[in-house]
This record gives C-alpha cells, sequence and structure tokens, in this order.
C-alpha cells in the first residue's frame, strides 16, 4: 500500500508525533536538568576548594621551572605541564603552586608541529604526483584507442 504523502511530517500519525514529542521532550528535560542541576553544584563546590590565585591578585616568587621529582609526585599542579611556579596570594598571603607553560616546551612544540606539517605537505604533494601521473597516463590510452578505432 503506497502512499501519496511526499512530506513525511504530515504524514506522520498523531499517536506516533504525540509518543515522540513525549520521549524527546523528556530526553531533553532529562540533559539539561542534569546540566543546570551540575552547575548549582560545581558553584558551591568551586569556593571552597579554588585556588587563592584564581580569586584574587598574586605576586611570582619563583619563574616558572620545570618540577622535580619530588615535586611530581608531591605537588598536584606539577602534572597537567610538568612545570610550575611559586606565587603568593595579595590578600590571603597563602603560598601556593601554580601550573605553566614554559617557553621551552612551547619552543618544542611548535618545531614539532612545523615538522609535521612539513613532513606531512610533501607526502600529499607526493601523492598528487602520482595521481596526476596515472590519470595522464589514462587519458593518453584512451587517446589512443580512440585513435586506434578510427
Amino acid at each position: 500500500m503506497e502512499s501519496d504523502c511526499r512530506i513525511p511530517i504530515v504524514c506522520v500519525r498523531p499517536r506516533t508525533l504525540a509518543l515522540n514529542l513525549l520521549f524527546w521532550g523528556v530526553i531533553s528535560l532529562r540533559v539539561f536538568g542534569a546540566a543546570l542541576l551540575g552547575e548549582e553544584r560545581s558553584s558551591v563546590d568551586k569556593t571552597a576548594s579554588t585556588p587563592c590565585w584564581k580569586v584574587e591578585e598574586f605576586m611570582v616568587m619563583a619563574r616558572c621551572a620545570q618540577c622535580s621529582t619530588f615535586q611530581s609526585k608531591s605537588v598536584l599542579a606539577c602534572s597537567p605541564t610538568g612545570y610550575v611556579e611559586r606565587i603568593v596570594c595579595a590578600k590571603s598571603n597563602r603560598d601556593e603552586f601554580k601550573s605553566c607553560r614554559s617557553s621551552l616546551l612551547e619552543e618544542q612544540l611548535f618545531w614539532r608541529f612545523e615538522g609535521t606539517v612539513l613532513g606531512l605537505m610533501v607526502l600529499f604533494a607526493l601523492l598528487v604526483v602520482l595521481r596526476q601521473r596515472s590519470l595522464d597516463r589514462l587519458a593518453s590510452e584512451k587517446v589512443r584507442r580512440q585513435i586506434e578505432s578510427i
């Protein structure tokens, strides 16, 4: 049994449409509700455990340096980058460690990226040349066959 329906949305039965709307409505409420509740909970937790350098001004006491093996195991700020700087917060006068990015590390990452891009450029240039040669070969064979058939 074929239908003459050209617009599928119009031909959907009302009961099916209502069930789909109910299903997707419940799913979206659960997802957005969980996200909103998660934001409210995390905002309460953030104020209690926020490092002082995120909420107040600070002074750098020791420049960005690579973590020692002892610091890597004992200081949580060492884990993201492997480099830390020692800071003192102005209002609370707390001495803390803050993760940082070393200029030496940034330079190494930059040159690694440049090398990767250069290598990929050479690889794809070779692939383009090889593909062009094969297409030229196919075109010349086709022309040769057309000339032979005359």
